[in-house]
């Protein structure tokens, strides 16, 4: 039943892909780190992203006076390659969990999740710079901003994990992606996820994250995330910064209070985000039956300037006018 309705995904996303699409690609790197929010646009086609992220978390055990403390890597991988709206990821996690007390500990892989998204529904905003007649429309808060762009998302959990963290089964992952970009600085994201769907682990929860651009290299977060399992609740309140190093590269770090079921914890991150950049625009003119031009007038054009003679008769036509200055500034001199 789970792997048809998997079947069933993957057939839709492959048609959607070939519909028309918004180009999604930004000359930035544009990271979902350091939050555990995602972002409803894809990275664009050709692009390799990989997002790295180092973490430490405490959090007490359940009628125990033990704590768990777990360290790992947490690993991200994001690339488009059908579609500017489609895009495939997959997530995977090592980890060592250790109980303080009794020096028990265990590792391995933790967590591999494949999964794709597509945006559904791309917001467009005014260009208020046009405005000029008038400083109040062109200050006036645009309310399309309050209309998100939305993106559906929906993933598998292997059990291609170490033995410890086994479950015996696949389970789907399936989610709702929402993004306000309020202003130029401020964006707001906002997840629905059900996971592990038709186990005894199944979940759901809600990620809220708000960002805000400090300049055009730093940007800080806050963001808060409830899961809800089995009539029980756990939160994490977080915050944290991020460095645009370069255009292909951020470093970024994060700590959050973990809270639920009368418990407390901590845990905290660092981490860097890296892209390998082989994205092309592939624009192609269209004629007024909406088929597109092998060739344009500006193509033609720049075509036959390069064509050997033309090159040839440019240099005569160069020292042709070099010649005339010349000539000119003598006059000038002479008088």
């Amino acid at each position: 039943m789970i792997t048809h309705c998997i079947k069933k995904l993957l057939f839709i996303f492959i048609v959607l892909s070939f519909s028309s699409a918004y180009c999604q690609y930004t000359n930035l790197i544009n990271s979902n780190k350091p939050g555990f929010s995602e972002s409803p646009y894809a990275v664009g086609k050709g692009v390799y992203q990989f997002e790295n992220n180092l973490f430490l978390l405490n959090t007490p055990i359940e009628n125990s006076i033990n704590n768990l403390q777990s360290t790992g890597l947490d690993f991200l991988f994001r690339t488009s390659f059908l579609s500017e709206k489609l895009e495939f990821n997959s997530q995977i996690r090592y980890q060592r969990d250790e109980i303080n007390l009794s020096n028990e500990y265990t590792n391995g892989l933790g967590k591999f999740t494949i999964g794709a998204k597509y945006l559904l529904f791309q917001q467009t905003y005014e260009d208020k710079k046009k405005e000029v007649r008038s400083w109040k429309k062109r200050n006036a808060f645009d309310k399309k901003r309050l209309i998100p762009s939305v993106a559906l998302y929906a993933g598998l959990n292997t059990d291609m994990l170490s033995e410890t963290y086994k479950t015996g089964q696949l389970s789907p992952k399936a989610g709702l992606l929402f993004q306000n970009n309020l202003s130029n600085q401020f964006t707001v994201i906002t997840n629905f996820f059900y996971d592990c769907i038709g186990t005894d682990f199944s979940e759901f929860s809600y990620i809220i994250t708000g960002t805000i651009n400090l300049n055009s290299r730093w940007s800080t977060f806050f963001e808060n995330q409830t899961t809800y399992q089995n009539n029980t609740s756990k939160s994490n309140l977080g915050s944290g910064f991020a460095y645009l190093f370069s255009k292909d590269l951020q470093i970024n770090a994060s700590a959050r209070y973990l809270f639920g079921n009368n418990n407390e914890g901590f845990s905290a991150g660092i981490g860097f985000s890296y892209r390998i950049d082989k994205h092309n625009d592939n624009f192609k003119g269209k004629d007024n039956n909406g088929k597109a031009l092998n060739e344009t007038p500006i193509s033609t054009y720049n075509k036959k300037q390069d064509r050997f003679f033309n090159r040839l008769f440019r240099i005569f036509t160069k020292d042709s006018k070099k010649i005339k200055r010349r000539k000119k500034r003598k006059r000038k001199r002479n008088k």
